[in-house]
């Protein structure tokens, strides 16, 4: 891994440890002479964050603080945001955090022009096209995980609290304009969220190589999106100061995320409802989810997971080696087995399967589903039993 360097794909993205150092010239090369830096509740009291800000503030960078942002981000965090936003007149955006904070801070800059509401750009059909393009500001993101890839995404999502339900707002021109990729921030993340975040990238780079359609670009990459993280994954679990595998996690984030615009499946289908009924953690949500989903599209994607397993040179192939290949990860990981270990329940099993049903992952999942099959897998990952899929 190279101490530093810098690409444009799908954005302008400056890579390495130590590029936190830059992000004054990156503020300068955006013309931001006023931002507003968004956060989440849980970071705005860590020292990477307050490390950051003084960065800025030894910079003669002016700006103000936005940190109203929930672990599952809601309008209402975006509303406010953008209010904040308005009132203090600001030019630009830096997003620092996780997906959550990703999320928010592009939707605030999104938002920061626009007339109609934020529901009206929903991902569905030309919603995006009613957008004044002159109304989204810039945004330089700053992850700090490695998992969701928002960094690179032209998408948000974000939780309606009135109706229960998580949606996705899509703009082309919501992707930052300028990415830090700095391993070192992500140095003191506790190993329990590396490894969840770092499971919400596999099942990124899995669902979009499964997905069905002709891409084999997206393939590719997430391809080689799975190799980097099933190997880099366990070291940064167990040696959260090994600055090679944060960097490559960080690396294989985005290029999973950059591989989803192909589509993702049936386990961001549910993983989004168990997040908006239960507020559990995405990227935790999708570690339980990802063996069962594997299971019920097994016969849609035995011929894909052949070849994933001979590039991942596994002495069997298919998808039942690829199945317990990941259930050997998350043994490793400490990611529980079913999600009735982590406090779900079957109450809202039926609304479960209905409203993935409608979710936008759900039409390019490997193979049809219909909601009753959305509620079986849903069951079988409660219940952790792969036998009733």
């Amino acid at each position: 891994m190279p101490q530093k360097t810098n690409w444009h794909f799908p954005t302008t993205i400056w890579f390495g440890n130590g590029r936190i150092n830059e992000l004054t010239k990156a503020c300068a090369e955006l013309g931001m002479r006023h931002p507003l830096f968004v956060t989440d509740e849980d970071l705005i009291n860590l020292d990477i964050t307050t490390a950051t800000t003084d960065l800025l503030r030894s910079g003669n960078t002016k700006f103000d603080i936005f940190s109203n942002v929930q672990g599952n981000p809601t309008g209402r965090n975006v509303t406010e945001g953008v209010s904040f936003y308005q009132e203090n007149n600001h030019d630009g955006v830096i997003a620092f955090g996780g997906g959550s904070a990703l999320d928010a801070a592009k939707s605030i800059a999104f938002m920061s022009g626009q007339k109609h509401s934020l529901w009206d750009f929903e991902d569905i059909g030309d919603n995006w096209t009613h957008a004044d393009v002159n109304g989204i500001a810039p945004v330089i993101a700053i992850p700090t995980t490695a998992g969701t890839g928002s960094e690179v995404g032209r998408a948000a999502v974000i939780l309606d609290e009135n109706q229960r339900s998580k949606k996705i707002i899509f703009h082309p021109k919501m992707l930052p304009s300028i990415i830090l990729e700095d391993p070192e921030l992500t140095v003191g993340l506790p190993p329990n969220i590396t490894a969840w975040t770092g499971i919400d990238a596999l099942v990124h780079a899995t669902e979009a190589y499964c997905a069905p359609g002709y891409h084999p670009m997206a393939d590719g990459i997430a391809i080689e999106a799975i190799r980097m993280i099933l190997k880099n994954l366990p070291i940064a679990f167990y040696d959260g100061s090994d600055l090679e595998a944060r960097g490559q996690m960080l690396t294989a984030s985005s290029m999973a995320a950059v591989a989803f615009q192909k589509g993702l499946g049936s386990i961001h289908s549910v993983a989004h409802q168990l997040g908006a009924l239960y507020n559990i953690q995405h990227g935790l949500a999708n570690s339980i989810l990802l063996p069962y989903g594997l299971k019920q599209n097994a016969s849609a994607i035995e011929e894909k997971m052949i070849h994933l397993s001979k590039v991942l040179e596994l002495n069997d192939a298919g998808a039942n080696a690829i199945i317990n290949l990941i259930i050997n990860l998350r043994e490793q990981l400490k990611i529980p087995y079913s999600l009735n270990e982590v406090g779900i329940d079957d109450e809202h099993a039926e609304k479960i399967g209905a409203m993935a049903f409608h979710d936008p992952s759900t039409p390019t999942n490997a193979k049809p589903v219909s909601a009753a099959d959305l509620q079986e897998l849903f069951m079988a990952a409660l219940k952790g039993n792969l036998d009733m899929l």
